[in-house]
């Protein structure tokens, strides 16, 4: 199956859906993603050409996980068909256009006919075009990237928390990424406002003149042994010290 440069094509291409219509399956896929999960339809379209190798009543058409393995399972036995195994794993828990390039692949070995818009697959698919599309307040939060690219299906399929917390940890930085390019994009949306105590230390009162200069440097003066006080912002809060006498011990006794 060859690999071009290009850029990824939603849903199945023309050519592909027309195959599928010509070789009279029980039910048509109207969801890609969902219909061929549990492997059913992929079975009756092998069966179409190889019906002594793929007897399509040995296969199950419930939508539990344990079917869907056990159909597949028997699909990658037949005819050593060489499916890759992150398609299938996509695929079975209805991944982004896993579902898509199963379908594609699946017409490559039938027909001998290639596609121009077939890719090769990334390690895991996730939702990421989809959220490039939507607008910047629109698109997932870190939960809820975590709970669309992380399924149930798939945390069943394999049980292991250190697995299934390093797959949750790529999503989480896949995301935070994500959120550092809209940033370099979008600077405007994240600028943050001055605040009054900010805005006080750029621009401070101006020393009076004439005959408030006396009074000035008596003050300035009196403040002199006073104690200083810096604020977050750089700017300088004076405040006195204040002694209080401890009162003696002896005068608290009856």
């Amino acid at each position: 199956m060859s690999c071009t440069q290009g850029p990824k094509k939603q849903g199945l291409p023309r050519e592909v859906l027309k195959w599928l219509l010509s070789l009279s399956l029980t039910s048509y896929p109207k969801n890609v993603r969902r219909d061929f999960s549990n492997g059913y339809l992929v079975a009756e379209i092998f069966s179409c050409y190889y019906p002594q190798e793929f007897p399509v009543h040995s296969f199950d058409k419930g939508t539990s996980l344990s079917a869907k393995q056990r159909n597949w399972s028997q699909i990658e036995r037949k005819r050593n068909l060489h499916l890759m195994k992150e398609v299938i794993d996509g695929t079975i828990h209805c991944k982004p256009g896993a579902a898509e390039l199963m379908v594609q692949e699946v017409y490559t070995i039938l027909t001998n006919r290639s596609i121009k818009a077939v890719q090769c697959p990334e390690s895991d698919f996730t939702d990421m075009e989809y959220q490039d599309l939507l607008p910047s307040l629109a698109r997932s939060t870190a939960s809820q990237a975590i709970k669309n690219n992380l399924r149930t299906t798939e945390i069943l399929a394999e049980p292991d928390i250190t697995t299934n917390q390093r797959k949750a940890e790529v999503i989480l930085l896949r995301h935070l990424q994500q959120k550092t390019a809209e940033r370099v994009h979008n600077p405007r949306r994240f600028d943050v406002k001055s605040n009054l105590g900010y805005l006080a230390a750029k621009h401070p009162v101006p020393p009076s003149s004439g005959d408030g200069n006396h009074d000035s440097q008596s003050s300035r003066d009196s403040m002199t042994n006073s104690c200083f006080s810096p604020t977050r912002t750089g700017a300088v809060v004076p405040f006195k010290e204040i002694k209080v006498s401890q009162p003696v011990r002896g005068s608290l006794v009856n």
